[in-house]
């Protein structure tokens, strides 16, 4: 995973009002938390973080260089990851960034994506059950996916989050019993269409007149 540099601010305002304005300005307001210390509230420079997280995904270790950091206290340059990215369900912004002080060398629990490769056999049907899996991984070495190849698998193949190939140093914290990916024998045509009762299906029969007259 890379490591991506961006330039944050400290914010002295807070509340709804200071957020829609911090928004307003093109920044988004975030907290930085861990390692035992007090949490820094910063701005992060919305078209900047959305690239990041749009080209790098929310794994990418972000080297945040704080501007008017000038005590001990308060470090100008941090490790971290996005932890939480809460955005508005209607308009679809940022709303707000949570963010994780990291340390070089230390391991971190991630959940990263799992990407199927190959085509499976003929007549087979694919599900995957995991969009991804969680590893434990050090910081600077997050993976940006794992791949999962299902090439000429044939029906009744299971794959389990067990048998997932990781990257040299991590280690798998999901559930090694969990079913990542299942290849089942597609159903047939004949199958199909005895599945579909199509008789009388959205259509409501007319009532004879003597019937109607008689309720009327």
């Amino acid at each position: 995973m890379s490591e991506v540099r961006l330039t944050v601010e400290p914010r002295t305002e807070f509340g709804k009002g200071a957020a829609r304005r911090a928004r307003r300005a093109g920044k988004i307001p975030a907290v930085l938390y861990g390692h035992g210390v007090d949490p820094r509230h910063l701005a992060l420079p919305a078209i900047d973080f959305a690239r990041v997280i749009r080209d790098n995904g929310q794994n990418a270790v972000l080297t945040l260089d704080v501007a008017g950091a000038e005590s001990k206290a308060e470090k100008a340059t941090e490790l971290a990851l996005t932890k939480t990215i809460t955005v508005h369900p209607l308009k679809n912004y940022i709303e707000h960034v949570d963010l994780l002080v990291v340390h070089r060398g230390e391991k971190v629990t991630v959940d990263v994506p799992v990407v199927l490769t190959g085509t499976s056999g003929p007549g087979t049907l694919v599900h995957q059950e995991l969009d991804t899996i969680q590893v434990e991984v050090e910081a600077l070495h997050i993976p940006e996916q794992v791949e999962v190849s299902i090439d000429g698998a044939e029906a009744g193949t299971q794959i389990l989050a067990s048998q997932v190939p990781l990257p040299s140093g991590a280690t798998l914290t999901t559930d090694p019993e969990s079913m990542v990916v299942g290849v089942n024998e597609a159903p047939s045509e004949a199958a199909m269409e005895a599945d579909v009762d199509t008789e009388g299906a959205g259509v409501v029969e007319d009532k004879p007149e003597t019937e109607e007259a008689a309720e009327e």
